[in-house]
């Protein structure tokens, strides 16, 4: 039986919260051999972002090709792209070898509230990398900025905006609903067909450092193994919540330390 593997092209996290670490840590722990593709270097840890770093777009490319060139990858997590010439490099090495299941993650603030992607790339990302996307996973601060609007504040209105990104050409929007208030944190899947809610009850922690990375990461693992969109996103939803519900149990920091990934194995 052939290996699921998994590629994620995104920013480095030196203190191993977010990032191309969280997503090794979630391919690893849900059965999935994960590979890397490094944008961008970040001097971060659970307090903020101090710096980044940008690789060169050539060397991105170089990243992806040579991954590409050599294991079966069934599915590609991208997330912190940083610049409008790394998404150039991503979408050109892409769509050299046409891959049914990539996941966008579109990164722009941390959970510190550091911004993460250059302004003037927000363009580019839109335009050009969500429609190789088989699923877009914005959070509602995320689906705003994508559209130049208010941050949607009911279920009505965040329907509306996922339909709307739908419209810059992936298959399907996970709308997530953690920036949100209430008992539960629902995140919205829209498609073109039908809109399915996926709630869980919120969990009062600090420690969410990394969830949207975690979450985007959880839905390509589900993908590389063979789902469809709907159960990859419920395993994800489901796999992420624990790891939140459990993230007390980890000391990591003095700021918002990380989910724990490795929550199924004590």
């Amino acid at each position: 039986m052939a290996t699921p593997i998994a590629l994620s092209i995104a920013g480095s996290d030196p203190s191993g919260g977010a990032g191309i670490q969280a997503d090794l840590k979630t391919f690893s722990a849900l059965g999935v051999y994960g590979a890397a593709a490094v944008t961008s270097l970040t001097a971060q840890n659970t307090l903020g972002v101090t710096g980044i770093h940008q690789v060169p777009a050539a060397f991105i490319s170089a990243q992806i090709d040579s991954v590409l060139s050599d294991l079966a990858v069934g599915a590609v997590k991208i997330g912190m792209v940083g610049a409008q010439d790394a998404i150039a490099a991503i979408v050109q090495s892409l769509s050299a070898r046409p891959l049914q299941n990539v996941v966008v993650d579109p990164v722009m603030i941390a959970t510190s509230g550091d911004r993460l992607l250059a302004p003037g790339a927000i363009a580019a990302l839109r335009n050009d990398l969500l429609p190789l996307a088989c699923i877009v996973t914005p959070n509602l601060p995320e689906a705003a900025e994508l559209l130049g609007e208010a941050v949607a504040t009911d279920e009505d209105s965040i329907v509306a905006q996922g339909q709307r990104i739908l419209g810059f050409g992936s298959s399907a929007v996970l709308v997530k609903g953690g920036h949100g208030v209430g008992a539960e944190s629902i995140d919205y899947l829209v498609t073109p067909y039908a809109v399915v809610r996926f709630a869980a009850k919120r969990i009062a922690t600090k420690n969410t450092h990394g969830t949207g990375c975690s979450l985007s990461s959880a839905i390509a693992a589900g993908l590389a193994k063979g789902e469809d969109i709907a159960v990859a996103v419920g395993q994800a939803k489901d796999f992420v919540n624990a790891a939140i519900a459990a993230a007390d149990r980890l000391q990591i920091g003095h700021g918002n330390g990380p989910i724990h990934h490795f929550h199924r194995f004590g």
